[in-house]
């Protein structure tokens, strides 16, 4: 049996809130199925903005994604390790 892929709706369509846990939840109404199983959530105003998460296709995009990424900051920096230089040890 072919289930036919729902077209967009242009109009908005009220869904259902619950909890789930201590997160709440909307249940998304088929129409507005989104690819995938992440996506991304921010806010705009009093708008929340829901869009799938899209993995690069290929090495082009990857590294289009990656220069889009925030510099490191004194918080993704290695801790400085003390090594002291090695000594010979006496095994026997």
């Amino acid at each position: 049996m072919i289930v036919p892929i729902p077209t967009p709706s242009a109009r908005p369509r009220e869904a259902r809130l619950f909890r789930n846990n201590r997160s709440q939840a909307v249940r998304i109404p088929v129409e507005f199925e989104l690819p995938g199983d992440r996506v991304l959530i921010h806010r705009e105003g009093d708008k929340l903005i829901i869009e799938p998460v899209r993995t690069p296709a290929n090495i082009i995009e990857l590294l289009a994604a990656w220069r889009q990424e925030l510099p490191p900051g004194p918080d993704d920096q290695f801790p400085d390790i003390e090594d002291p230089p090695v000594r010979p040890e006496d095994v026997l």
